[in-house]
């Protein structure tokens, strides 16, 4: 997975309580190529140092002092909605990580993982893709399931639904699949950065803010098993 975002490295910003632990994350993603523009070790400093830093990917801990990470996680998201987050976190309860997709955060690893699945975990989720240790995808989508399946609340006002082109329904529909962006790519045969086009004017159009709403989005209008 390449450590270039836009033509730039992707830069990423980690938060952890352990120095050593953040220290040995910071660095093996240096080596790999990305641009760690910021550390930091409690969650009031990780969202201060966020805002103004503004890397591409937030690497997150969830159990910060000061300020719990789903918190983080929220604030920063507020301040800049296109910063994509990572939870790396000791937890795999499932708590944990649906509050975690629910606060915004895009992926969740666990950090049993090994300094290559994280590499390329950050890497994806530069480029958008939501990553999840294997085990979690198929639980925050079985939440989304049955989220969908909650019966909306309804307003005679609410306005129609935006119109997507046909190519944007095919795109949301594979990604509600749970493809990747490469694999959308491949099977529509169009480039990776189109996809990246098709996804960026849907979330616009439905005014959306993260691939994780878009799946929600296409699920609860059943796209996924169309």
């Amino acid at each position: 997975m390449t450590a270039q975002h836009d033509g730039r490295p992707v830069t990423v910003m980690v938060v952890d309580d352990h120095p050593m632990w953040r220290d040995a994350v910071a660095r093996d993603l240096s080596e790999a190529g990305f641009d760690v523009v910021a550390t930091a070790g409690d969650g009031p400093q990780a969202v201060r140092r966020a805002k103004a830093a503004g890397p591409d990917v937030l690497v997150l801990d969830l159990n910060l002092p000061g300020l719990p990470g789903v918190e983080v996680c929220k604030e920063v998201l507020a301040d800049r909605p296109g910063l994509r987050v990572l939870v790396l976190s000791a937890s795999g309860e499932h708590a944990d990580v649906l509050e975690a997709v629910k606060s915004g955060a895009t992926g969740y690893l666990l950090k049993s993982a090994s300094t290559e699945e994280l590499l390329d975990a950050v890497g994806r989720t530069a480029a958008g893709d939501p990553v999840f240790t294997p085990g979690l995808a198929g639980l925050v989508l079985g939440e989304y399931r049955r989220l969908a399946g909650e019966p909306a609340p309804t307003a005679a006002d609410q306005p129609a639904a935006p119109q997507l082109t046909e190519r944007e329904t095919e795109v949301l529909r594979l990604v509600a699949k749970g493809l990747s962006y490469k694999q959308i790519a491949e099977r529509l045969v169009i480039s990776h950065r189109t996809v990246q086009n098709h996804v960026q004017n849907t979330l616009g159009k439905l005014q959306l803010h993260n691939r994780v709403e878009l799946v929600r989005y296409a699920i609860e209008r059943g796209l996924d098993d169309a």
